[in-house]
């Protein structure tokens, strides 16, 4: 597997009324790569947002639910959510401002 690149790592942010409430603490919440590790998520962040600086990423697995269609069964695709809680003298990150 060719070597992930930062703009590969964040596919797209979590808009739900929990990670809402986690912005005002600097905590953002991500979809990211299910192959990609902190460290490479830290260093995602900082590079997409300037201006940024990570103070911590939390990440959780999730695998895919059980789907049925008619007698066929199978699997949605796995996923992987990043938590990152920003330093506090960092700026925000600007694509959350006005939500």
């Amino acid at each position: 597997m060719a070597a992930l690149e930062y703009y590969d790592i964040i596919l797209k942010p979590v808009l739900t009324e929990k990670s809402m409430n986690l912005m005002g603490d600097k905590k953002y919440t991500f979809l990211v790569n299910p192959q990609a590790n902190k460290s490479q998520i830290k260093e995602a962040v900082e590079k997409m947002f300037e201006g940024t600086k990570v103070a911590k990423v939390n990440t959780l697995n999730a695998d895919g639910t059980k789907r049925r269609r008619g007698q066929a069964v199978g699997f949605t695709a796995k996923t992987k959510k990043a938590v990152v809680t920003l330093t506090a003298d960092s700026k925000d990150i600007e694509i959350f401002q006005g939500l």
